[in-house]
């Protein structure tokens, strides 16, 4: 009896692929099956996914529809496989990503390893002081909207490996299924929420726009987080060139720049004495604008044009901390509010600080207002008299300003 399977995977590969699954967390797919559910039969599950994907015979089960809100309103549908199915995307990114990572350019910043974010703000940052303009475009849908047959091209043109090809064509036609069961068939687009997504929506991009824009605009820089990106110009003819080059480069690709998002940004500054409606754009959580700054070796004012953490990103930590409020739990000591909280608020100053850490400030302030709410139900003493719960609170910020994070920036004053 001949037992040899057609595909070689190595079983701990499976496991790895587990291990990094867990470490991400995350939900439920269709089947309701938590991580900690998989776990308990870890062995048996492993082993039955294993033999699946080595046979050929792996098919994905259809991911979870969750339709989440967007910042700027609205909602976005992401799709959630089942913890199996995350772990076997898991197995092909884990071979496929070392297989395309070196091809990719380096100011492609989104879901790559030794990439982040911060990394675009800062060089975004240094070139908006050099370069006048800047062309800011977003993708409409590109979730929803990559075509197949050009992604399986680039694909197969970076591997021969066949199931690895099997498996990510399986997981590009695996139909959503919504709340009441009814499933919804796709033509085109890979889920966003799956863990092979962000690597093929990735090269995908790689050679719609990053090469492209090597090859034909090699002296225009540009800055790409998954479906956001930027191009820096000299003028504003050029800005409005490449603008129309890029809507039609984008339409023979199957993809559109969102009308309203995409816009050409005066960079103004001190130095930069024109004019436009445009002066301002987001990236990333941050807004760029003409903000003032200390020269300090002349110890004087000036105007340059930098970012800082953007309205929209103020307005979304607010409503975290207004979801997860303590206000109610009197139960709790102050102690254990830092420890669920700082690691929160840690994650907030690092990012949102890195620039013009002092426009974090308002968040700052409103939890400590909470604090204070906190306190009033507390203790009977202060349940009339805020200032005096303020006073408390002010006084135990002097004496352990590591207790919160953003204590130890000095905000303690802010309790009122």
């Amino acid at each position: 009896m001949n037992t040899e399977k057609p595909f070689t995977i190595p079983k701990n590969l499976v496991m790895d692929a587990f291990k990094a699954v867990k470490a991400n967390a995350g939900s439920a797919g269709i089947d309701k099956e938590s991580i900690e559910n998989f776990e308990k039969g870890l062995k048996d599950n492993l082993y039955k996914l294993w033999n699946r994907m080595s046979s050929g015979s792996y098919f994905p089960p259809p991911v979870k529809a969750v339709p989440i809100p967007k910042k700027t309103g609205g909602e976005r549908i992401l799709g959630v496989p089942t913890v199996s199915d995350r772990v076997a995307q898991m197995v092909i990114k884990m071979m496929f990503e070392p297989i395309v990572e070196p091809v990719f350019l380096p100011d492609s910043y989104g879901y790559r390893p030794r990439k982040s974010a911060a990394q675009a703000l800062t060089v975004t940052r240094q070139r908006c002081w050099k370069y006048d303009w800047v062309l800011e475009f977003d993708i409409k849908g590109l979730f929803d909207n990559i075509d197949w047959n050009l992604l399986l091209r680039a694909v197969k043109h970076h591997t021969q490996n066949k199931w690895i090809i099997l498996y990510i064509e399986r997981w590009l036609k695996t139909p959503m299924q919504k709340e009441d069961g009814t499933l919804i068939e796709r033509t085109q687009g890979t889920p966003q929420g799956g863990v092979v997504s962000p690597v093929l929506s990735n090269l995908f991009l790689h050679y719609v726009f990053d090469v492209w824009m090597k090859r034909n605009r090699p002296s225009n820089p540009w800055c790409r987080y998954a479906d956001d990106g930027l191009v820096h110009c000299r003028n504003l003819k050029e800005a409005e060139e490449i603008k129309s080059m890029l809507q039609v480069r984008f339409g023979e690709c199957g993809l559109e720049l969102h009308p309203i998002k995409t816009k050409i940004v005066y960079c103004k500054d001190e130095n930069r004495k024109g004019s436009h409606q445009n002066v301002k754009f987001d990236f990333l959580g941050y807004t760029f604008r003409p903000r003032q700054a200390m020269n300090t070796k002349r110890n004087v004012l000036f105007t340059t044009f930098s970012p800082a953490v953007s309205k929209l990103a103020l307005k979304a930590m607010r409503c975290e901390i207004r979801r997860l409020s303590f206000r109610s739990n009197t139960e709790l000591s102050l102690e254990e509010i830092s420890n669920v909280w700082n690691p929160i608020l840690r994650g907030w100053q690092t990012y949102y600080g890195k620039f013009h850490s002092t426009a974090l400030r308002p968040v700052f302030f409103y939890f400590n207002k909470l604090l204070v709410a906190w306190a009033r139900r507390k203790y009977k003493r202060f349940r009339h008299h805020k200032t005096n719960a303020s006073q408390f609170l002010v006084k135990i910020a002097r004496m352990r300003p590591q207790l919160f994070v953003h204590w130890n920036k000095g905000i303690v004053e802010s309790f009122a």
